[in-house]
């Protein structure tokens, strides 16, 4: 098992935000959690990587691969930052610093994870770019020369770098248009097939969920209402706010989203 949530509660002086959450997630699966926003899908995704605010206390166990990452030190779980355990933001335009070129980000990322030969850096920046589709030119341009779709690429080709065993992608097609969204996360989908990570998907697109998922977990005020293979709760939803939810999405077929066939063919 990758990650193991076991009855973990989020809480702050005034009310508690997740509450008893239990779920789990094996190698190499692609995870789902879905939700409206402010069901807490974002803060426990946090609480994984102790990326809390301090005035929020965490009590349960979050185990990855055994080890419980809430008993490890700053420094410790920074040491699982990056290279077991990445992140792919909503907010990926905010992850770049602008004065700062894209290979001065990739090169910082290796440095802080203690990969020190220069050549070494840059071949390997070169790969992840090309890894992604991105032409290896972007090497030596600044985030404001990119498009958004771009930048997401180079948050992914980031965050797989050092070849995680888990990626947390929290709504990180929010941003994009339809089929600049379905694009990242074909690519996504290769990457995971070429890499064998494990990603916790957090969204709140049904049509994403039906597409890319194995498994899934609903999330309502803090708890998980229901968890289990994709297709018996898409197709067959037990609780009422999953069968709200489901029925207000926008077109859940099982191809494409609308407008996007002719793309994929073409």
């Amino acid at each position: 098992m990758t990650l193991s949530i076991d009855n973990v509660s989020i809480s702050s002086k005034e009310k508690k935000i997740v509450q008893n959450v239990s779920l789990s997630i094996r190698e190499g699966e692609w995870y789902a959690l879905v939700g409206q926003s402010g069901s807490g899908k974002s803060i426990l995704s946090q609480a994984i990587g102790q990326m809390l605010s301090p005035n929020l206390r965490v009590e349960g166990k979050i185990l990855f691969k055994g080890e419980d990452l809430l008993s490890l030190s700053a420094k410790q779980i920074r040491n699982i930052r990056g290279q077991k355990l990445s992140y792919i933001f909503q907010d990926y335009q905010g992850s770049f610093t602008p004065f700062r070129t894209i290979g001065q980000h990739f090169d910082e990322y290796q440095r802080a994870h203690g990969i020190l030969d220069a050549k070494a850096r840059q071949n390997k920046s070169m790969e992840a770019l090309e890894s992604v589709g991105l032409d290896d030119a972007l090497y030596n341009q600044y985030p404001f020369q990119l498009s958004g779709g771009q930048l997401q690429r180079v948050s992914i080709a980031i965050a797989l770098l050092l070849s995680p065993d888990l990626l947390i992608a929290d709504e990180i097609t929010t941003a994009l248009d339809s089929v600049s969204g379905h694009r990242i996360l074909e690519l996504l989908a290769k990457r995971q097939n070429e890499t064998g990570c494990a990603i916790l998907f957090i969204t709140h697109d049904w049509r994403h969920v039906r597409r890319y998922a194995n498994r899934l977990a609903v999330m309502k005020e803090g708890q998980i209402v229901e968890a289990g293979g994709k297709h018996r709760i898409l197709d067959h939803p037990q609780h009422e706010y999953t069968k709200k939810l489901i029925e207000a999405a926008p077109t859940l077929g099982r191809g494409l989203p609308s407008g996007l066939q002719e793309v994929n063919n073409g």
